[in-house]
């Protein structure tokens, strides 16, 4: 028996020099000798403890299995019967703190990548121009309005087609995919590959209506009363949140969702293709450490910003942010302001933001978050010359469902109640999953919801 390999194939990408000019996609994907290599690494444990750890349950050893014996139609047919985005998964899923945080090799070494073996499959399935389409099942004669088209969404339209259902996709942006459209950079998620799936899902006979604003056009009472059996509610989390400090709102202080729907989704990163309104200027304040944050400040970069820093009131060890993201923009030349927090932004006669006045911070007591509470240095007060700044402190969803919809419960933070292990709201047919039910979180943790509630759906339906 050959000697397990304790570490990892590594993933090919660009320059970092070169790369921080650009939007192509950083991360280029295994070729086939380093998807075998990496797949030879798997143990293919009876009993796998990352499929348990997968949001989606994907059968992982099966898939990587059909790898190894370069049977990629199977591998392909493994990934999906559990997973209609893989292409988007594989880039964008946290999978080492999820399925690989439990892989049984990360015991001893690095852990199988599992995502990047995901990503090479889904990009393997793109490139096949003679894929044939599935068997559609027999129709049930129940039509479910799913509202909203980002990664819940799709995911419970996809499985509520496979098992009979007519699904309809209300969407209210003019293009489908949700924040995978305007909240994730070209660089880390191509567009093109959130159109092929998106694309994939409608081949299994889900309707997608754009344009359509659900709570304006038409509310959810209306949809039920116009033949639909059951609604899931998938709109996300589009609000932005902000610090409500003195300055925010001068010109050129953008929230982070503003700014990334106009470079991702506006396109203003194909300029001048598309002569989109976005100011960059010279030195740009990103406030935040999420994933969110490092999206805004490396397409700053991108966008011509000389510097761009990251204010971030934590530490380093705090920062939510996927440690690969955070390693990406420090590549970049992104510059780090940990254990700083702002305090006002300062204007010109013009009401354009000049400067940004912050605190030096210290870590307390860990706070409800379970991390340790940043506390303002009395007399630590600096200044730093700035010309954009960028909030990316979180999202919450938007109201207008909730304000259209009667019978629907939320939380003061505007999130529906719904149940964790169904998606079911105390409002009769009506489903709700994703950051609408949780505030802004992981795309495969909306997926997940997405497939608890088309499960629930489903039973409500056979038993109706």
């Amino acid at each position: 028996m050959a000697k397990l390999n304790l570490n990892r194939e590594e993933m090919p990408r660009q320059d970092p020099k070169a790369r921080g000019k650009n939007f192509s996609e950083v991360a280029l994907g295994y070729d086939i000798e380093k998807a075998k290599a990496e797949a030879s690494r798997c143990l293919l444990c009876p009993k796998p403890l990352c499929v348990k750890g997968c949001p989606v349950n994907i059968d992982i050893p099966d898939f990587i299995k059909a790898i190894n014996e370069n049977d990629m139609p199977e591998a392909v047919r493994s990934l999906k019967r559990k997973n209609s985005l893989p292409g988007i998964c594989g880039r964008v899923c946290p999978q080492e703190s999820q399925c690989e945080e439990v892989c049984v090799v990360g015991k001893r070494g690095a852990p199988v990548a599992i995502g990047r073996l995901e990503r090479y499959v889904a990009d393997w399935e793109r490139r096949q121009k003679d894929s044939a389409p599935s068997t559609p099942p027999p129709p049930t004669g129940k039509r479910i309005a799913v509202v909203g088209s980002g990664p819940a969404g799709l995911t419970a339209a996809a499985d509520l087609a496979r098992m009979g259902h007519s699904v309809t996709i209300f969407e209210a942006l003019h293009i489908a995919g949700g924040v995978l459209m305007y909240g994730i950079p070209e660089f880390r998620l191509p567009k093109e590959i959130v159109q092929s799936e998106v694309n994939y899902v409608a081949s299994l006979g889900v309707k997608i209506e754009m344009d359509s604003v659900v709570g304006k056009l038409v509310t959810i009472d209306e949809l039920l009363k116009n033949g639909y059996h059951a609604v899931f509610l998938g709109t996300g989390a589009g609000l932005p949140m902000f610090m409500n400090i003195p300055g925010e709102n001068l010109n050129n202080v953008y929230s982070a969702n503003e700014f990334l729907t106009r470079v991702n989704l506006m396109k203003a990163y194909c300029f001048p293709a598309y002569d989109t309104p976005v100011k960059v200027g010279k030195k740009v304040a990103v406030i935040g450490g999420g994933n969110v944050a490092m999206d805004a400040a490396r397409c700053a970069l991108r966008l011509g910003a000389e510097n761009v820093y990251v204010i971030y009131r934590r530490s380093r060890t705090e920062m939510p942010a996927r440690r690969e993201e955070v390693e990406n923009a420090e590549e970049e030349g992104i510059e780090f302001k940990l254990l700083t927090n702002p305090k006002r932004f300062i204007g010109n006669e013009r009401g354009v933001v000049v400067g940004m006045e912050c605190y030096e911070m210290e870590l307390g007591e860990p706070d409800q978050s379970g991390r340790r509470r940043p506390i303002a240095k009395p007399n630590s007060e600096f200044t730093m010359d700035i010309d954009v700044a960028i909030i990316a402190l979180g999202t919450v969803p938007n109201p207008m469902i909730a304000q259209t919809t009667p019978g629907l419960e939320t939380t003061p933070h505007g999130t529906v109640v719904a149940d964790v292990s169904t998606g079911k709201v105390i409002k009769p047919k009506v489903w709700a999953g994703g950051d609408i039910t949780t505030g802004a979180a992981t795309v495969i943790g909306a997926m997940g919801a997405g497939k608890r509630a088309a499960a629930d759906i489903d039973k409500f339906l056979k038993e109706s």
